[in-house]
């Protein structure tokens, strides 16, 4: 498996677990409609969240929010409608970014942009 592939795959579940701690009910992971992904589909409270997590080693090149684009951000809008026309009744939603930078030598340091529109 490509390195990409398995450090997104434990941000993910870094960012799953993090969430939970933080009181959001996970609800899809990884939802696909077409060929466009939600990384995570989570609620907290009455707010349905639509969130995309980015996971980097630290680097001087850039932070891990700074990958989602308003290409990227468009897709997810577009999935996420498709969701919302499959289980209707959310009145309220919100686009999060949740960008985790791991470390080599302490714990991985998470940043959570809520309510993201580019």
């Amino acid at each position: 498996m490509a390195s990409h592939i398995k450090q997104g795959e434990e941000g993910e579940e870094l960012a799953a677990n993090w969430l939970l701690g933080k009181g959001y009910k996970i609800l899809h992971r990884n939802w696909r409609f077409s060929h466009y992904e939600i990384d995570i589909i989570a609620k907290k409270n009455t707010m349905l969240h639509f969130i995309e997590v980015k996971c980097r080693k630290s680097s001087p090149f850039g932070n891990p929010e700074d990958a989602v684009n308003r290409t990227k951000f468009k897709h997810m809008q577009w999935a996420s409608d498709a969701y919302l026309r499959m289980h209707p009744g959310y009145r309220w939603i919100q686009y999060d970014v949740l960008a985790i930078t791991l470390f080599n030598n302490r714990e991985p340091e998470y940043f959570l942009l809520e309510d993201v529109f580019l």
